[in-house]
């Protein structure tokens, strides 16, 4: 075989083999999601898959590829993951779990890192410069610090910043000479992480606005609707597994009330009754004594 020939097939045994993984992915997880991942740094890439690991498999293919095993697995295999292609804009990654879209979404705004600051990124919190050795040689930074009202000393030539400092308060834009000055100091304000574009679970589609709950919120307000449905199903005497013992005992009760109201014995209430009885006649001794 010419050796031009040989050439043109690696290209095309990759992208196949690249098809059948994606193709694999798809159909052996329950949850499929596509994420940005565009301005994504190497390291901060391999920190976050490292930090998926077990939970969340992360794969990056051309556009074209996926979109293939896609049009694949309808074919094939009848799966339907048609509604993703849309979605298939900039650099993404598949993501791939068991886990439901709800707690891929939640790992994933926990496992962010962190990166560097650049002009116009706006602040998620307030940027602190820490007090200490900024290692920074003293001459025009001095200046700078200066400018940002960043109180500093000179030490055996270097500058010290004597206090810590917020130079940018959150929900704020961070200027340029600001981010600057941060990446001299190794500062990483900023979080980076993969961003979900889409998400696919057992045929429903997710969009990020869907996935963004709050989780503790959610747990009170399930927790409040129990204790509201409870409280119903006893007063309306509606018997189930969880009403049941409190329905008997309201029901025990309220008998054994009647039973000493209307004097009438049994083994429970005759203790009760007597005492009953004899507070009455006490109270009527003292009301003929006067």
């Amino acid at each position: 075989m010419p050796a031009l020939a040989l050439r043109e097939v690696k290209p095309r045994e990759r992208k196949r083999k690249l098809i059948d993984e994606m193709v694999e992915i798809f159909s052996s997880h329950k949850t499929i999601a596509l994420a940005d991942i565009s301005g994504l740094r190497a390291l901060q890439f391999q920190r976050l898959r490292k930090a998926l690991r077990g939970s969340v498999q992360v794969k990056v293919a051309k556009n074209s590829i996926i979109r293939k095993a896609i049009e694949e697995l309808k074919e094939l295999k009848g799966m339907d993951f048609s509604p993703l292609k849309d979605f298939l804009t900039g650099q993404v990654a598949v993501l791939a779990s068991n886990l439901s879209p709800f707690e891929v979404y939640a790992l994933l705004e926990k496992n962010k890192v962190p990166a560097k600051a650049r002009p116009g990124d706006v602040a998620v919190k307030d940027v602190v410069i820490p007090a200490g050795n900024t290692g920074i040689p003293s001459g025009p930074a001095l200046s700078l610090f200066k400018k940002f009202k960043v109180p500093v000393k000179v030490e055996e030539g270097s500058i010290y910043v004597t206090k810590d400092t917020v130079v940018v308060k959150a929900g704020e834009a961070i200027p340029a000479e600001i981010a600057e000055l941060l990446g001299k100091l190794g500062i990483e304000p900023m979080e980076a992480g993969l961003k979900i574009k889409i998400a696919f679970y057992e045929g429903v589609v997710f969009k990020p606005s869907d996935l963004k709950i709050d989780v503790e919120k959610y747990k009170k307000d399930i927790a409040d609707a129990f204790t509201r449905a409870l409280s119903l199903a006893i007063n309306a005497v509606f018997v189930t597994p969880e009403s049941a013992p409190y329905i008997i005992s309201k029901a025990v009760a309220e008998a054994r009330n009647l039973a000493i109201n209307a004097c009438y014995p049994t083994r429970e209430v005759v203790g009760h009754i007597i005492a009953k009885a004899y507070a009455q006649a006490t109270a009527l001794r003292s009301l003929l004594k006067l």
